[in-house]
């Protein structure tokens, strides 16, 4: 089963102004679409990062895939590898850590990998859970994502989940995001406003859901005196506490004083990060994710040594389609040791999807696992073409958190720990 040609299509789709401690969501969110495409007219599906900078490096590998086998995908992370040359890509907003050359060659492969899954799957007849071990859960449950956010983007009218910058706020858009979609756990994306604002939607959350656990991630913008101070002030409240503050050595200063376990998608996203993790004892749970760990295959190897080593293992989100929730939802069903409910950004974004309805749908707050060939998810052609014109149109191509904000606080900065 040769591959015959790779097809890259840049999408944009509508986003609304969440916030972070970068700043703010851009109005439109890049995404590339990836079709592998085999000698036999077979094609996959992989999903990726639409940056500029990641999609130049994308279509100088695409070309150089011709005539590698579909199932010998260790030939081909060794070409990406060799195409790549040791390049670094980076990123504006920094959400996801330090992107090494190593990284890079992860982030290239994965979509190629994913979509080659596809492929297998559908010519041997099998889900691509099964390639990966088989389901141990026949649903994957995922969790409300929550945000801080304007009610619009600047000089736009007001979006369906309105303003949310206040506790109150919070537990709304909370309310909203269960009703409609069932989820049993809640994560708050935080380091947006003083500490002592989160705290208070953490406890706003906790009494308006009693039975919910509870996360809030603040992307490293506190300091460790001040994590471990919002620690003792949420003992007993969270379930686990993402990415308080910078760095693995931050991070295992922080662990090293506190009860509740350590996440991160920030210090430890890449192999050679676990060891010395590990060493300091810097995070109880890890948050995988295939875009950046390399794929399905690798994250599996991820979870391998997360179990040798008695760490958690949950799963990481970045703003993205039905293609991705596809592969996400196969990978969780097969890793036994994955022990929580994953993130999600679908439902913020899920109206614009590229694949035909009817796959995908939440259920009491999970996915079924699908069952047909491959992914199973199908392109809804009309509507790729209409979010690469999107992107043709929209005039961004690179996410800037942080200068998006700058347009409206012109005196903003992005400061990691900010408190």
């Amino acid at each position: 089963m040769k591959i015959r040609e790779v097809v890259i299509t840049p999408i944009a789709f509508a986003d609304p102004p969440l916030l972070n401690s970068a700043g703010v969501h851009e109005p439109w969110a890049l995404r590339s679409i990836i079709e592998v495409i085999t000698e036999d007219g077979v094609s996959g599906l992989g999903e990726s990062y639409g940056d500029q900078g990641h999609l130049d490096l994308l279509n100088a590998v695409a070309p150089q895939l011709a005539g590698l086998d579909v199932f010998a995908t260790n030939a081909l992370r060794a070409k990406v590898s060799t195409v790549l040359g040791g390049a670094s890509n980076s990123d504006k907003h920094g959400l996801t850590g330090q992107i090494t050359a190593e990284g890079t060659i992860d982030r290239v492969f994965s979509p190629f990998e994913v979509a080659c899954l596809d492929v297998q799957g559908k010519v041997l007849g099998r889900p691509v859970s099964d390639l990966l071990g088989g389901a141990v859960r026949a649903e994957v449950p995922y969790s409300a994502y929550l945000f801080y956010k304007w009610a619009g983007h600047p000089g736009s009218p007001g979006d369906e989940w309105g303003e949310a910058v206040t506790p109150d706020g919070i537990v709304a858009q909370a309310r909203k995001m269960i009703d409609e979609y069932g989820f049993g756990s809640i994560k708050l994306k935080g380091g947006v406003f003083p500490p002592e604002q989160e705290i208070a939607a953490v406890h706003a959350l906790r009494e308006a859901f009693p039975d919910h656990p509870l996360r809030i991630d603040p992307n490293a913008a506190w300091s460790p005196e001040t994590s471990v101070r919002v620690a003792g002030e949420l003992a007993g409240v969270l379930e686990y506490f993402e990415d308080p503050t910078p760095s693995i050595p931050g991070m295992a200063e922080v662990a090293a004083k506190v009860d509740i376990p350590l996440a991160t998608n920030m210090c430890v996203v890449a192999f050679e990060h676990l060891a010395e993790s590990v060493e300091l004892g810097a995070v109880q749970v890890i948050l995988s994710d295939h875009h950046y760990w390399g794929g399905l295959n690798r994250s599996r190897e991820l979870a391998a040594i997360c179990r040798t080593f008695g760490i958690g293992l949950s799963m990481h989100s970045n703003s993205h389609l039905g293609i991705s929730l596809a592969a996400m939802t196969h990978l969780a069903a097969a890793t036994p040791n994955l022990g929580y409910a994953c993130d999600t950004h679908y439902p913020w974004n899920a109206s614009d999807d590229v694949v035909v309805p009817g796959v995908l749908s939440f259920v009491d707050g999970a996915i079924p696992v699908p069952t047909t060939p491959g992914l199973g998810v199908e392109l809804d052609r009309d509507k790729l073409a209409r979010l690469h014109e999107n992107y043709v149109n929209c005039g961004i191509r690179q996410r800037d958190d942080t200068g998006y904000m700058q347009r409206f606080e012109p005196g903003y900065e992005r400061k990691r720990p900010r408190w």
